[in-house]
């Protein structure tokens, strides 16, 4: 089994999740489908298909969710060498031609958003990133070609 990286949080946000699908939304389902089951004839309900494809989605989502759980590696950020840049770093970066400054924190894949500042460890810039420290150069290479950027500041919250 491949582990994936994740921090407290999100691992945090992951248990709570599966939580609120078991506890609200699974008997919201189950409820729907007694309810249209009600209505009579099964095999030209749409209410029942309807709530039968809801109860599939559902099962799905869950089943997703309590495998990411499982091979969730949880990494405390604060408990890494915070020279360096690594998994759960908080880093702003200056790309060095237009001077605009940008702040990420390097995340597991399944937690990135980038409206969040919340960026994959396997994205581009985070492999550029990784292992560099403060006052570092690192280039990019994006498909508006290749960036340069200089590390600011290294933050581990």
């Amino acid at each position: 089994m491949i582990k994936a990286p994740m921090t407290p949080e999100g691992h945090k946000k992951l248990q709570e999740k599966l939580k609120h699908l078991k506890a609200v939304e699974r008997p919201k389902v189950i409820h729907a489908i007694e309810i249209a089951r009600g209505h009579g004839d099964l095999s030209e309900n749409a209410e029942y298909d309807a709530a039968k494809e809801a109860q599939a989605h559902l099962s799905r989502e869950i089943a997703e969710t309590e495998d990411r759980l499982s091979r969730a590696e949880v990494i405390d950020p604060s408990k890494l060498n915070h020279e360096k840049i690594s998994f759960g770093a908080t880093v702003t970066i200056e790309e060095t031609e237009s001077g605009t400054k940008v702040t990420y924190q390097i995340v597991g894949a399944h937690e990135s958003d980038v409206k969040l500042g919340k960026i994959s460890i396997e994205s581009p810039i985070a492999k550029a990133l990784i292992g560099k420290q403060a006052g570092d150069a690192t280039q990019v290479h994006t498909p508006k070609g290749v960036r340069e950027y200089e590390v600011l500041i290294i933050e581990y919250k």
